[in-house]
């Protein structure tokens, strides 16, 4: 039972390592950003992140307020 705590602890604290030898052994490393709004080819094709896409719908007007205006 000890064995395979121990052993699973292992391969998840290599597997952190591993993940991390980046941001850990390099000065000034850090995670790649993965965001969509940070990936050109995305940006080329005019394909942007959801929440952003959202938030500019929520900022135009609803039709609802464009007829009331007039």
């Amino acid at each position: 039972m000890w064995n395979t705590i121990l052993l699973t602890m292992a391969i998840v604290a290599l597997a952190f390592i591993l993940l991390g030898i980046k941001v850990i052994f390099v000065k000034g490393g850090k995670f790649p950003n993965t965001h969509i709004g940070a990936n050109k080819e995305m940006k080329k094709r005019g394909i942007s992140c959801a929440l952003s896409t959202d938030s500019v719908d929520r900022s135009r007007k609803q039709l609802a307020d464009l007829l009331k205006e007039k």
